[in-house]
Protein backbone atom coordinates (compact mmCIF):
# COMPACT_ATOMS: atom_id res chain seq x y z
CA UNK A 1 0.00 0.00 0.00
CA UNK A 2 1.82 3.13 -1.38
CA UNK A 3 2.33 5.65 1.71
CA UNK A 4 0.26 9.32 1.62
CA UNK A 5 3.79 10.68 0.30
CA UNK A 6 3.92 7.75 -2.87
CA UNK A 7 0.80 8.90 -4.36
CA UNK A 8 0.47 7.04 -8.20
CA UNK A 9 0.38 9.42 -10.57
CA UNK A 10 -1.63 8.76 -13.47
CA UNK A 11 -0.17 10.31 -16.40
CA UNK A 12 -1.91 13.23 -18.17
CA UNK A 13 -1.39 16.16 -20.55
CA UNK A 14 1.33 16.88 -18.19
CA UNK A 15 3.31 13.87 -17.49
CA UNK A 16 4.05 11.26 -20.58
CA UNK A 17 2.57 7.38 -20.12
CA UNK A 18 4.59 4.49 -19.55
CA UNK A 19 5.53 2.99 -22.99
CA UNK A 20 5.42 4.54 -26.37
CA UNK A 21 2.23 6.89 -27.38
CA UNK A 22 -0.66 5.27 -28.82
CA UNK A 23 -0.75 6.47 -32.08
CA UNK A 24 -4.29 6.46 -34.12
CA UNK A 25 -4.54 4.07 -37.16
CA UNK A 26 -3.52 5.37 -40.38
CA UNK A 27 -6.07 5.95 -42.46
CA UNK A 28 -5.72 4.87 -46.13
CA UNK A 29 -8.11 6.21 -48.96
CA UNK A 30 -9.57 3.54 -51.31
CA UNK A 31 -9.12 0.47 -48.65
CA UNK A 32 -12.58 -1.74 -49.53
CA UNK A 33 -14.00 -2.73 -46.56
CA UNK A 34 -14.60 -6.02 -47.16
CA UNK A 35 -10.65 -5.83 -47.81
CA UNK A 36 -10.38 -5.14 -44.36
CA UNK A 37 -12.74 -7.57 -42.97
CA UNK A 38 -11.12 -10.07 -44.99
CA UNK A 39 -8.13 -9.49 -43.53
CA UNK A 40 -10.05 -9.82 -40.10
CA UNK A 41 -11.33 -13.20 -40.78
CA UNK A 42 -14.72 -12.09 -41.26
CA UNK A 43 -17.13 -14.91 -43.78
CA UNK A 44 -20.38 -13.60 -45.16
CA UNK A 45 -23.81 -14.48 -43.52
CA UNK A 46 -26.14 -15.56 -46.27
CA UNK A 47 -30.01 -16.26 -45.62
CA UNK A 48 -31.89 -18.35 -48.61
CA UNK A 49 -34.98 -18.09 -48.30
CA UNK A 50 -36.58 -21.13 -50.45
CA UNK A 51 -39.60 -22.70 -52.09
CA UNK A 52 -40.20 -26.36 -50.54
CA UNK A 53 -40.82 -27.79 -54.27
CA UNK A 54 -38.18 -26.23 -56.40
CA UNK A 55 -35.45 -24.61 -54.70
CA UNK A 56 -35.03 -26.24 -51.38
CA UNK A 57 -35.44 -29.56 -53.62
CA UNK A 58 -32.32 -28.25 -55.37
CA UNK A 59 -30.68 -27.52 -52.81
CA UNK A 60 -31.14 -31.23 -51.59
CA UNK A 61 -30.16 -32.41 -54.70
CA UNK A 62 -26.62 -30.50 -54.52
CA UNK A 63 -26.44 -32.33 -51.25
CA UNK A 64 -27.44 -35.70 -52.56
CA UNK A 65 -24.26 -34.81 -55.23
CA UNK A 66 -22.09 -33.89 -53.12
CA UNK A 67 -22.07 -30.46 -54.20
CA UNK A 68 -19.81 -28.03 -52.55
CA UNK A 69 -21.33 -24.80 -51.90
CA UNK A 70 -20.41 -22.35 -49.09
CA UNK A 71 -21.09 -23.31 -45.70
CA UNK A 72 -22.20 -19.48 -45.16
CA UNK A 73 -25.46 -19.93 -46.51
CA UNK A 74 -27.99 -20.88 -44.19
CA UNK A 75 -31.46 -22.20 -45.92
CA UNK A 76 -34.90 -21.48 -44.58
CA UNK A 77 -37.85 -23.25 -45.88
CA UNK A 78 -40.66 -21.36 -47.46
CA UNK A 79 -43.89 -23.45 -48.85
CA UNK A 80 -43.80 -21.30 -51.50
CA UNK A 81 -41.97 -18.10 -52.21
CA UNK A 82 -44.97 -16.50 -52.62
CA UNK A 83 -45.05 -16.19 -48.32
CA UNK A 84 -41.63 -14.26 -48.64
CA UNK A 85 -41.73 -11.06 -47.11
CA UNK A 86 -39.59 -7.83 -47.20
CA UNK A 87 -39.85 -7.86 -43.21
CA UNK A 88 -38.47 -11.49 -43.38
CA UNK A 89 -35.20 -10.17 -45.10
CA UNK A 90 -34.79 -6.89 -42.63
CA UNK A 91 -35.38 -9.40 -39.47
CA UNK A 92 -32.54 -11.30 -41.28
CA UNK A 93 -30.05 -8.38 -41.61
CA UNK A 94 -31.02 -7.24 -38.41
CA UNK A 95 -29.89 -10.53 -36.90
CA UNK A 96 -26.26 -10.92 -38.62
CA UNK A 97 -27.03 -11.42 -42.17
CA UNK A 98 -24.83 -9.90 -44.74
CA UNK A 99 -26.85 -10.87 -47.60
CA UNK A 100 -30.35 -12.34 -48.47
CA UNK A 101 -31.31 -14.49 -51.55
CA UNK A 102 -35.09 -16.08 -52.39
CA UNK A 103 -35.30 -18.87 -54.76
CA UNK A 104 -38.18 -20.31 -55.95
CA UNK A 105 -39.97 -22.17 -58.92
CA UNK A 106 -39.05 -21.11 -62.45
CA UNK A 107 -41.32 -18.30 -63.51
CA UNK A 108 -44.46 -19.87 -64.87
CA UNK A 109 -44.04 -22.78 -62.75
CA UNK A 110 -44.95 -21.80 -59.38
CA UNK A 111 -46.85 -24.72 -57.29
CA UNK A 112 -49.00 -21.77 -56.45
CA UNK A 113 -50.11 -20.15 -59.25
CA UNK A 114 -47.64 -16.99 -59.24
CA UNK A 115 -46.00 -16.78 -55.79
CA UNK A 116 -42.74 -16.29 -57.25
CA UNK A 117 -43.64 -13.66 -59.56
CA UNK A 118 -45.25 -11.92 -56.26
CA UNK A 119 -41.61 -12.72 -54.34
CA UNK A 120 -39.78 -11.33 -56.80
CA UNK A 121 -41.74 -8.09 -56.75
CA UNK A 122 -40.98 -8.05 -52.83
CA UNK A 123 -37.47 -8.25 -53.94
CA UNK A 124 -37.67 -5.35 -56.01
CA UNK A 125 -39.27 -3.25 -54.05
CA UNK A 126 -36.88 -4.26 -50.73
CA UNK A 127 -33.83 -3.37 -53.34
CA UNK A 128 -35.00 -0.08 -53.83
CA UNK A 129 -35.92 0.10 -50.13
CA UNK A 130 -32.67 -0.56 -49.11
CA UNK A 131 -30.86 1.87 -51.69
CA UNK A 132 -32.99 4.30 -50.24
CA UNK A 133 -31.29 4.12 -46.86
CA UNK A 134 -27.49 3.12 -47.59
CA UNK A 135 -27.93 -0.57 -48.42
CA UNK A 136 -26.17 -1.99 -51.42
CA UNK A 137 -29.15 -3.28 -52.81
CA UNK A 138 -26.63 -6.06 -54.20
CA UNK A 139 -27.15 -7.42 -50.74
CA UNK A 140 -30.62 -8.90 -51.95
CA UNK A 141 -31.55 -10.85 -55.00
CA UNK A 142 -34.10 -13.51 -56.50
CA UNK A 143 -33.38 -16.76 -58.36
CA UNK A 144 -35.77 -19.07 -60.11
CA UNK A 145 -34.68 -22.58 -60.21
CA UNK A 146 -36.15 -26.48 -60.99
CA UNK A 147 -36.06 -29.31 -58.29
CA UNK A 148 -33.36 -30.82 -61.13
CA UNK A 149 -31.02 -28.08 -60.72
CA UNK A 150 -28.84 -28.82 -57.78
CA UNK A 151 -25.91 -27.81 -59.61
CA UNK A 152 -27.30 -24.46 -60.53
CA UNK A 153 -28.48 -23.87 -56.87
CA UNK A 154 -24.55 -24.81 -55.99
CA UNK A 155 -24.05 -22.12 -58.07
CA UNK A 156 -25.85 -19.63 -57.26
CA UNK A 157 -24.82 -19.83 -53.59
CA UNK A 158 -21.01 -19.88 -54.50
CA UNK A 159 -21.78 -16.35 -56.58
CA UNK A 160 -23.93 -14.83 -54.37
CA UNK A 161 -21.57 -15.42 -51.43
CA UNK A 162 -18.76 -14.52 -53.89
CA UNK A 163 -20.93 -11.23 -54.47
CA UNK A 164 -21.40 -10.45 -50.56
CA UNK A 165 -17.82 -11.23 -49.56
CA UNK A 166 -17.17 -7.89 -52.28
CA UNK A 167 -19.13 -5.86 -50.28
CA UNK A 168 -17.91 -6.69 -46.68
CA UNK A 169 -19.94 -6.64 -44.01
CA UNK A 170 -23.73 -5.34 -43.61
CA UNK A 171 -24.33 -2.15 -42.50
CA UNK A 172 -26.98 -3.44 -40.22
CA UNK A 173 -24.02 -5.00 -38.28
CA UNK A 174 -26.58 -7.02 -35.76
CA UNK A 175 -23.94 -8.87 -34.46
CA UNK A 176 -24.47 -12.03 -35.60
CA UNK A 177 -26.96 -13.35 -33.22
CA UNK A 178 -27.98 -16.22 -35.22
CA UNK A 179 -30.57 -17.99 -37.19
CA UNK A 180 -34.41 -16.70 -37.76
Amino acid sequence: MPSSSETPVRPGPETPAAGPPLAPAPLTRGTAPAAAAEAAGWQPRIIAFCCQYCAYSAADMAGSMRLQYPPEVEIVLLPCTGRFDVILALKAFERGADGVYVAGCLEGNCHFLDGNVRARKRVGLLKKELAAVGFEPERVEMYNLSASQGPRFAEIAREFTRRVSGLGPSPAGGGGQGGL
